[in-house]
């Protein structure tokens, strides 16, 4: 393949499904360490939820983003070690919330123990932040971003309605407390605007979540961040960065701000990627990519079948 450059992305919370990575836990020893040591870190059996459920216990937050990193980290591991998948290639690791977390372990900037920690204490901090029952998401769809942000600009309350996620163009998530998200769907059904409710345990990726980030940046700043082996294109700023102490910044702001998904796919397709390459649960992320740019290849690495094709394709 000539002309190739890739980006190696990493899915967040949504993707998650029980039984996610069973295939290769079965298959690989490798697989089945990093469980393990998942097991171990956390005290307790994240392997036996993310293989068996039940649903209620994968889909809690403080669950869901140690377990979607665990089976993302566990495809990278596989893909690379027992696949010897090659990477020079390979000019930006992503990752969409918590998957950036994903994309620091697999870049070798952030060791597995440490970010299962730092995504537990996440979740919990997330959760905490805003009382069950008093904040809300909606996605709303076929709008551009100047025009949910007029949208937003007519809800006139004292609360928070804020972009959360900016998947693509006619996909964005919307975060806030619950008065100000029933105004906006009031205004988005007033202007027959598509939108579904998401059934979310707390208002995400908006500024309800600063008690959050406060906690986080204790948490982030005890641990140990190294160089990347490769940019890490962050959430925040949709611009490559391989600097440790400003990645640490990043993640502590990523978590009350946007997800700048979209400008992050935009800014990487200029920077001449040819291939985005998802690891982990889901092909979330592709269907993401296709909507925001043209011309451009997505493979989706959740299966052994997946990845006996990728290998394949770029050994021509």
């Amino acid at each position: 393949m000539l002309n190739i450059m890739n980006a190696i992305l990493f899915p967040g919370q949504g993707s998650q499904i029980v039984g996610m990575g069973s295939e290769f836990y079965n298959k690989f020893e490798i697989v089945k360490k990093i469980f393990k040591e998942a097991d171990e870190k956390l005290n307790f059996k994240i392997s036996k939820i993310i293989l068996e459920g039940p649903e209620e216990k994968l889909k809690l937050t403080q669950n869901t983003q140690p377990a979607i990193l665990t089976v993302s980290y566990a495809i990278f591991s596989v893909l690379k070690k027992e696949f010897n998948f090659d990477f020079k290639f390979t000019k930006f690791f992503a990752g969409h919330s918590l998957g950036e977390y994903s994309a620091l372990v697999c870049a070798e900037s952030l060791k597995f123990s440490d970010a299962l920690f730092l995504l537990f204490e996440r979740g919990k901090a997330m959760q905490e932040a805003v009382p069950v029952g008093q904040g809300s998401m909606i996605a709303v769809l076929g709008l551009k971003i100047n025009e949910i942000n007029d949208l937003i600009k007519e809800v006139k309350t004292d609360g928070v309605c804020e972009i959360a996620n900016d998947n693509a163009d006619g996909q964005m998530i919307i975060s806030g407390d619950n008065k100000s998200i029933n105004l906006l769907q009031i205004l988005l059904k007033e202007n027959k605007k598509k939108f579904i409710p998401l059934n979310v345990s707390a208002p995400f990726h908006c500024s309800l979540m600063k008690p959050a980030a406060v906690k986080m940046k204790e948490k982030i700043n005890s641990v140990n961040f190294k160089k990347p082996l490769f940019d890490i294109i962050c959430n925040v700023t949709s611009q490559p960065e391989n600097n440790a102490e400003n990645i640490k910044k990043l993640l502590i702001e990523q978590i009350c701000s946007t997800v700048r998904w979209r400008e992050s796919v935009i800014n990487m397709s200029k920077e001449k990627i040819t291939n985005f390459i998802e690891i982990g649960p889901g092909k979330v992320l592709s269907g993401m990519i296709k909507r925001t740019v043209k011309n451009t290849n997505c493979f989706s690495i959740n299966s052994i079948d997946d990845m006996k094709k990728i290998t394949n394709e770029f050994k021509k």
